[in-house]
C-alpha cells in the first residue's frame, strides 16, 4: 500500500501543481452550472434530474481530458523508464493513478455541491434524487477513468490517447441508449441495454440502488483497468 499511497500523492499533486488541472475544474463547473441553471430558468422548475442526465455528456470531454496524460505523457517525457526502476509493482503504479484520478473527478462533483445546497433554500428538491444522481456520476465517471487509463496505455500521444478514450467512452454510452435499441431485435437489445454505460446511471440517477448495477461499474473498471495494466507490461 505504501507504493500505491506514494504514486497517488505524486499524481494527485500534479493535478493540483498544474494549471492545467485548474482550467479543467473551472471549465467543468461553468458548464456543469450553466446546465442546471439554464433548465432552471427555462422550465421554472427545481429539479436534478436534467442535470446529471447531462452529465455523462459532459463527462466525456472532461474525464479523457484528465487521462489522457496518465501513461502518454510518462512515454513522451521518458519518465516511464525511470518510474518503473523503483521497487513499485506495474498494478501499484496503475492503481495510484487510477485513484488519483478518482480524487480529482471527486473534487470536481464536490465543488457543485453549492446547486443542490441552494436548491434545498429555493423549494425541497428530492434528497434521494440527489443522493444517486451523484454517486451514479462517480461511477459513471470511475469507468470513464479506466477506459481513459486504457487509451492512454496504448500510446505516447495525449491527443491521440484523448480522442481513442473519447470515443471508447462515447460507444459504450451509446450501445445503450433507446434510438438505438429499438432499431435491434428483443434478445441483442437487452445484451445491449445492459453493455451501455448509460441506462445503468439512469438507474443510480433517479435514486435506485441496484447492486447489478454496481456490479456492472465495477466489472468494467476492473475489465479496462486490467487492459491498460496488460498493455504496460508488454510494452514494458
Amino acid at each position: 500500500m505504501k507504493g500505491v499511497r506514494a504514486v497517488f500523492r505524486k499524481e494527485f499533486r500534479s493535478y493540483l501543481q498544474s494549471s492545467m488541472g485548474y482550467i479543467y475544474l473551472v471549465v467543468f463547473l461553468v458548464l456543469a452550472n450553466w446546465l442546471f441553471l439554464r433548465g432552471f430558468f427555462i422550465v421554472n422548475q427545481l429539479s436534478f434530474r436534467s442535470f446529471f442526465l447531462l452529465m455523462p455528456w459532459l463527462f466525456l470531454l472532461f474525464i479523457p481530458a484528465i487521462t489522457m496524460r496518465i501513461w502518454a505523457e510518462e512515454r513522451k517525457l521518458g519518465t516511464i523508464e525511470i518510474l518503473f526502476t523503483l521497487p513499485l509493482k506495474e498494478s501499484q503504479v496503475l492503481t495510484g493513478k487510477f485513484l488519483a484520478s478518482l480524487a480529482f473527478l471527486g473534487i470536481s462533483l464536490l465543488l457543485t455541491l453549492p446547486l443542490p445546497i441552494t436548491g434545498a433554500f429555493l423549494g425541497s428538491p428530492d434528497v434521494g434524487q440527489i443522493i444517486g444522481g451523484y454517486l451514479g456520476a462517480l461511477f459513471l465517471g470511475a469507468a470513464y477513468i479506466s477506459i481513459g487509463t486504457f487509451a492512454s496505455s496504448l500510446t505516447d500521444s495525449q491527443i491521440v490517447a484523448f480522442i481513442l478514450g473519447a470515443i471508447i467512452c462515447f460507444a459504450l454510452f451509446l450501445v445503450g441508449e433507446n434510438f438505438v435499441l429499438v432499431t435491434l431485435p428483443p434478445a441483442i437489445a437487452s445484451v445491449f441495454r445492459y453493455l451501455g454505460l448509460g441506462s445503468h446511471f439512469d438507474s443510480i440517477a433517479r435514486g435506485v440502488i441496484d447492486s447489478r448495477d454496481v456490479i456492472y461499474y465495477l466489472s468494467v473498471i476492473w475489465f479496462f483497468l486490467y487492459l491498460s495494466l496488460r498493455a504496460v507490461e508488454d510494452k514494458r
